[in-house]
């Protein structure tokens, strides 16, 4: 098949004419798929405009816009992410996450502690830069539409989120903990090590959730996605990310989440002594102290989880001090084959 031409078309200000465009969808998409017209934007201010067959320019890249991205949080798809589309890079037919700018702010509160917490697209920019290459972080680049929107253009990772793995795990929780819990665990602490990197070049994550880590299909590798919020606390820099750091270790230890409102519908026999002290610190409905749940895990364990319940007194403030007590505790378990 000849090269497309790569003739101004004089409709507008993208590199390719109609004709370019199809016959480039054509490598990539079956007949029925590809569009008889492309409207093409070269501006991406308003992304609610951005649809479905559409092409993003960027440069001399065309990207052809297949659907919305959907946020996923505890396994459930939420709202749709307009500013967030999959789509096709017509020059190679790879798949891409496009990030369109989007910006909002909120307030959050930990322990008495508040975070402002807010997009930016720069930010993501910059981290995107800095772990090119790194295997535990998605990976892509940033680019500015003609009005100066700095898009971030990201390689699809084919894999699932991290709470569908453990949330399809057909088997009693003991069973986890001893043949599987461990594995998941060396994963967790590479993503733990991923987070310090960030750390000790300057950034945050800024937004640590369980939905968050992807496990790629081919290889098993665990990779952090999302890196455009962030937020300001000069006194503690890098806390938010540690306490969502924390929930994501109670929610691996404890095959999911420990609910309050299931041990009551169980009449589970450790309600009569869990107190508020044993409660996540953010979510608290959440048990974290979760030795008195399940006797066998170890106290080495079960220290790191209680600096993340409501009775806590000292804080992890960087994650080399998380990386120790973890590193204590898989010392003492048995090979992980």
């Amino acid at each position: 098949m000849s090269q497309p031409s790569t003739n101004i078309h004089s409709s507008g200000d993208a590199a390719y004419s109609q004709g370019d465009l199809r016959e480039l969808a054509s490598r990539w998409l079956p007949d029925h798929q590809v569009p008889r017209k492309f409207l093409i934007h070269t501006d991406t201010t308003d992304f609610f405009r951005v649809e479905y067959g559409d092409v993003i320019m960027l440069g001399k890249s065309p990207y052809l816009v297949r659907h919305n991205a959907k946020e996923t949080r505890d396994g459930m798809e939420d709202d749709v992410k307009h500013w967030v589309k999959r789509a096709v890079d017509l020059l190679d037919g790879s798949l891409k996450i496009i990030k369109l700018v989007f910006f909002e702010k909120f307030t959050t509160t930990i322990s008495g502690v508040q975070f402002e917490c807010f997009r930016s697209p720069q930010k993501e920019a910059r981290v995107l830069q800095m772990v090119s290459g790194h295997k535990n972080f998605m990976q892509g680049h940033s680019a500015e539409d003609e009005k100066g929107n700095l898009l971030r253009v990201i390689d699809y990772i084919h894999g699932h989120a991290l709470h569908g793995l453990i949330s399809r795990m057909n088997m009693d929780h003991e069973t986890y903990y001893h043949e599987e819990f461990p594995k998941i665990l060396n994963h967790f602490v590479e993503c733990v090590q991923a987070i310090r990197y960030l750390h000790e070049h300057g950034q945050k994550h800024a937004d640590i959730r369980r939905d968050h880590i992807l496990v790629e299909r081919e290889t098993g590798t665990y990779k952090w996605i999302d890196f455009d919020f962030n937020y300001n606390h000069p006194e503690n820099i890098f806390g938010y990310d540690l306490f969502g750091l924390g929930n994501i270790l109670a929610f691996l230890t404890g095959m999911g989440d420990i609910l309050l409102d299931d041990l009551k519908k169980g009449d589970h026999p450790a309600l009569s002594i869990i107190e508020e002290d044993d409660l996540n610190i953010v979510f608290k409905n959440r048990v974290v102290n979760l030795r008195k749940i399940y006797g066998y895990i170890p106290e080495s364990l079960n220290r790191i989880l209680m600096h993340f319940s409501r009775g806590a007194n000292i804080y992890y403030v960087h994650t080399d001090e998380l990386l120790e007590d973890l590193g204590v505790f898989l010392s003492g378990l048995r090979p992980v084959h």
